[in-house]
């Protein structure tokens, strides 16, 4: 499935406008400066897109429990905890090296180390 986003830029300021629903019609806001515009596209604002998985794909699962992933100790950046989870996963291209991740056991914070 194709699925073409319009990209308006803001008059005033040169930010990225967003586009939001106002009734039946669509206006264009701008985040920064607060410009507000009506558009001019009969194209309707797309709120939800089904993503449809084949059967050979092998889909990531996330959950709560960390309970099988290795702890490392490592300082948490948002609450200064010693000890993390960590896991790690190849993210770019396969001559660069992998990111490995980080999950705090105090607060959950997640966050990424580039080697």
């Amino acid at each position: 499935m194709l699925i073409y986003m319009a990209i308006k830029f803001c008059p005033k300021c040169g930010s990225i406008m967003k586009p939001y629903r106002n009734g039946n019609k669509v206006t264009w806001r701008c985040p920064k400066c607060g410009y507000v515009e009506d558009s001019s596209t009969t194209v309707p604002l797309v709120e939800r897109t089904v993503i449809e998985h084949k059967p050979d794909e092998k889909p990531v699962v996330l959950t709560k429990a960390n309970d099988n992933l290795p702890k490392v100790k490592v300082t948490c950046p948002r609450c200064g905890n010693n000890e993390a989870y960590f896991w790690i996963q190849q993210t770019r291209a396969a001559d660069e090296p992998p990111t490995r991740f980080y999950r705090c056991t105090r607060c959950g914070y997640t966050w990424r180390e580039y080697e």
